[in-house]
């Protein structure tokens, strides 16, 4: 059953503002599981081990998103803001024609 766009309820938010927080979420649960694992002791074994490895590239992974999202949205930022001081500069005067050469 789908829900058709007119009847849906907004978020609140924008969808890049939840995949922030999503990441967010996830990069604190993952290094959460990770000292979970080496505070018990888990860690010593081999598939605590393979878990653990698990755990720490799933918070690298979204470390990474969060900092491509990050450098695009300051990108984009210095971009208006060139564009706002290009428009706001005033235009230079028109070069007045150069006088025509009479040679005699």
């Amino acid at each position: 059953m789908f829900i058709r766009r007119r009847e849906r309820k907004p978020l609140g938010m924008s969808d890049r503002g939840l995949l922030f927080l999503f990441s967010v979420f996830m990069i604190v649960a993952s290094l959460g599981a990770a000292v979970w694992l080496l505070a018990t002791g888990q860690a010593g074994t081999v598939d605590g081990l393979f878990l653990l490895l698990t755990a720490l590239l799933s918070a690298a992974v979204f470390g990474l998103y969060i900092k491509f999202m990050i450098s695009r949205a300051m990108e984009a930022q210095v971009q208006a803001a060139a564009q706002a001081a290009k428009a706001a500069a005033p235009k230079p005067a028109a070069k007045p024609a150069p006088a025509a050469v009479v040679q005699s």
